[in-house]
């Protein structure tokens, strides 16, 4: 237990800061940040102490509660592990086992990614970019992500494992961005980035160290002051742009909202998110990529940008925002499923892309390619208007349910898209199938299954009426004229008798209603109309009933 490591252990002692982490023997880079969030406050191993910790963690949308003891590893009286600068502190090395346990053991961790770590501790969402990527502006792109709070990992990742190049570097050792500031000498203005290795130790030894950097001489010292510079190797240094360009090669920055918590000292508002849950359902909502032709079955959300960025140095009126794409559960199945993101002018404010739309228009924002990833992020500016997002798959009937966050500014939002009515269709046969027949059949279909008793409602001029009309539309939207409706067909053909249904109503019938073919009979379609009809008249049209009673 910790006591017995120090008697006088502390959870924490003076705050916790990201100076406080000094990573042990796993190369395990992602712990440097903590938030209050993830760390509840309050515990102590003297008052209320009883051998265990609490930690939250970031799941698919929800804070999870991990709970530790306090038994840590070590190897001849030390921590194997995680530590803190502070010897008597413990809150790292509980928080580093807490996260273990919930990512199945530390070896769990070792080599993980860093921008899932961060996302489970924050709740933010992290994009992958390149330096060599990066605005030639750097401070453009680095000051307002900092000033919103957002978290920045960058990384070495061409040599050996934590081997050091030239000038301290660490190879595959993720580092964080804390600063960017332009410094005067006497002559000229130079801009440096302020980096910490999590390691607290191995600091760089180039231009603008902290330890002989002769260039420090130039500045004066009221100007050193203001940038807090220290002359100790703490893991924080000052490096130039030119050079932190030179010796690092991928950067992860993830940004946070306000629903999940900003780091403290950001000076702007963080991102507003808009989170839903989704899901790919084969043969019905899983369309797969737009080189099919089933592309326009995939979920959509519109996309609304109203209010144009607060950004006095943009000559243009657009917004700016992020959309994540992560699928659930995935790495528990051994698998992740090739995901992308495609961004679409809408037709209107609440518009649903059809096929004939979608082979008429191309994205305007897209990822490159499908990764298998947890998370896909795109970054976008567009002009005021309406959107539509479509997250797919690569391939498709791919099942997998997934979530989507939006990320934009004030007074923007994203919403389900949902699948429109469709115009009335004139009839073009007509069907062979008799009133009274029909009334007989539908009777006793009816006496035995779960609507028992609401086969006293039908009288033979309903079923006169249905003859008429249902013979016309299923002929009309049975384009194969295979007497059978195919899943796809289902939905323009509810919608023409008089049926509005929402997405999850549509995946219920392809579930309990069609044949493994994925197709709907003459009388399996009639006996679905008469349900939705008996249904709607019992509880009126209330999503929540009908995605209740559809599926008994």
């Amino acid at each position: 237990m910790s006591l017995d490591i120090f008697p006088s252990a502390q959870f924490i002692v003076d705050g916790a800061t990201r100076m406080d982490v000094c990573q042990g023997v796993l190369s395990k880079w992602n712990m440097p940040y903590l938030l209050e969030r993830v760390m509840p406050m309050g515990q102590s191993f003297q008052e209320g102490y009883n051998g265990s910790f609490y930690f939250q963690f970031w799941q698919y949308g929800e804070w999870v509660k991990v709970k530790v003891d306090d038994l840590l590893p070590t190897q001849k009286g030390k921590l194997i592990y995680l530590c803190s600068s502070e010897k008597r502190e413990f809150w790292s090395a509980l928080l580093e086992k807490a996260y273990a346990k919930l990512k199945g053991g530390y070896q769990a961790l070792n080599m993980g990614f860093p921008h899932e770590a961060m996302v489970d501790m924050t709740g933010g969402v992290t994009e992958v970019l390149t330096v060599a990527s990066l605005p030639k502006d750097l401070a453009a792109f680095l000051k307002p992500l900092l000033a919103k709070g957002a978290l920045i990992n960058c990384a070495n990742c061409q040599g050996p494992l934590e081997q050091r190049n030239g000038f301290g570097i660490l190879f595959r050792h993720a580092y964080s961005v804390t600063g960017f500031e332009k410094v005067k000498k006497k002559y000229e203005t130079v801009e440096l980035v302020r980096v910490h290795n999590p390691w607290g130790k191995t600091e760089w030894e180039g231009p603008w160290s902290d330890m002989n950097g002769p260039e420090w001489s130039h500045v004066r010292e009221e100007e050193q002051k203001r940038l807090d510079r220290v002359q100790k190797e703490d893991g924080e240094f000052w490096m130039a742009v030119s050079d932190f360009r030179q010796n690092f090669e991928s950067m992860e920055v993830c940004h946070l909202s306000e629903e999940t918590l900003s780091k403290p000292g950001a000076t702007q508002r963080p991102w507003n998110c808009t989170m839903h849950h989704g899901r790919w359902v084969p043969h019905i909502s899983a369309g797969g990529s737009p080189r099919g032709g089933w592309f326009w079955q995939n979920p959509q959300f519109h996309l609304t940008l109203l209010e144009e960025d607060d950004d006095p140095s943009d000559p243009e009126l657009t917004c700016s925002f992020l959309v994540a794409l992560m699928q659930k559960h995935q790495r528990l199945r051994g698998v992740h499923l090739g995901i992308g993101l495609d961004i679409y002018k809408a037709r209107s404010e609440c518009a649903y892309l059809s096929s004939l739309d979608l082979s008429l228009l191309r994205p305007l924002i897209s990822t490159q390619g499908y990764a298998q990833r947890t998370e896909v992020v795109i970054r976008g500016r567009l002009a005021p208007g309406h959107y539509v997002i479509i997250p797919s798959t690569a391939e498709t009937n791919q099942q997998g349910e997934f979530i989507l966050r939006v990320l934009t500014e004030k007074g923007n939002d994203a919403t389900p898209a949902g699948k429109p009515g469709t115009e009335e269709n004139s009839p073009t046969q007509k069907g062979e199938c008799r009133p009274l027949e029909l009334l007989n059949l539908l009777t006793e279909a009816i006496k035995g299954g779960v609507l028992a008793g609401s086969e006293k409602m039908l009288v033979l001029e309903h079923c006169k009426s249905f003859v008429v009309l249902m013979d016309d539309i299923f002929m009309t939207f049975d384009i194969n004229k295979s007497q059978l409706l195919e899943y796809p067909e289902v939905s323009p053909a509810l919608n023409a008798a008089g049926m509005q249904v929402d997405d999850f109503v549509l995946q219920l019938i392809g579930l309990r209603y069609t044949e493994p073919d994925m197709t709907i009979s003459y009388p399996g379609f009639l006996y679905l109309l008469m349900k939705l009809d008996s249904m709607i008249r019992k509880g009126g049209q209330r999503w929540r009933w009908l995605h209740i009673t559809m599926y008994n």
